[in-house]
């Protein structure tokens, strides 16, 4: 069997803590957290930078992430073919609904945002394409968990943490959802993950008939829900949308 390049694995290792990071990292930091010599952690992260993977602040010494890693990012996400067949899809229902739209696959133990449209308005918004949400409190990780074996699996071994007092946590009860997700066909997130905030969910499968993400949108609860329930008019957008998706894939049957 053929060995594992170390410089490699280190390099990988390296730009993961930087893209998990909220602030620049430092040449010791860097070092110290992944167990290797000052030397051999300065001589990874030039390499890193020559290639544009990394940038150094010139005033702290400090490290970041570099543009080329965004570009490599930007080319994948455009091959990707769920994201391709949703952009027009996912741009009618941010318009429809006015709010931010969504688009996420399972991917390490969470839902990795692999497309985002913002809300059609003014307001100074942050594009989270990349962002890692949670499986078990966001209405994208509950259809994702209640449609996808891989997913449901996942969830239910990790912890499930309580975000707000909202949030699920317990096995059974967290169950009870995914068994409501699945005979209605969409999942929802009142004040789960974020406090003032609701979302709605509905699941993406692909010609084989297979879940292969979810499409939602998410708002503040004031204009996302009506009387405390989901707006009946933003669930069926997001159904709709997932649809249009679905048979973009190749899905034959009506979900």
């Amino acid at each position: 069997m053929a060995r594992n390049i170390q410089s490699l694995e280190r390099a990988a290792a390296m730009l993961r803590l930087l893209a998990g990071g909220e602030r620049r990292l430092g040449l010791s930091d860097i070092a110290s957290t992944l167990g290797l010599a000052k030397g051999t952690a300065h001589g990874i992260l030039r390499t890193l930078q020559q290639e544009g993977f990394v940038e150094q602040d010139d005033a702290s010494g400090r490290y970041q992430l570099g543009a080329e890693l965004l570009r490599l990012g930007n080319s994948y996400l455009d091959v990707h073919e769920l994201r391709a067949r949703a952009l027009v899809w996912t741009d009618d229902l941010a318009r429809s609904s006015g709010e931010s739209v969504y688009l996420g696959v399972l991917h390490q133990q969470g839902v990795l945002i692999v497309h985002h449209v913002f809300r059609p308005d003014d307001s100074r918004q942050v594009l989270e394409v990349g962002a890692m949400h949670p499986l078990h409190s966001t209405a994208l990780g509950k259809v994702l968990s209640a449609y996808d074996p891989v997913a449901h699996s996942e969830v239910s071994e990790a912890e499930r943490k309580a975000f707000t007092p909202r949030t699920v946590t317990g096995a059974s009860e967290f169950e009870d959802l995914l068994d409501l997700t699945r005979a209605r066909g969409w999942g929802s997130d009142v004040e789960e993950t974020w406090e003032g905030v609701a979302s709605v969910a509905a699941p993406i499968h692909d010609r084989r008939r297979l879940p292969v993400g979810a499409v939602g949108i998410t708002g503040a609860v004031e204009r996302v829900c009506a009387d405390g329930e989901l707006r009946s008019d933003l669930v069926a957008a997001v159904r709709d949308c997932a649809r249009a998706v679905s048979r973009d894939l190749g899905a034959l049957r009506r979900f």
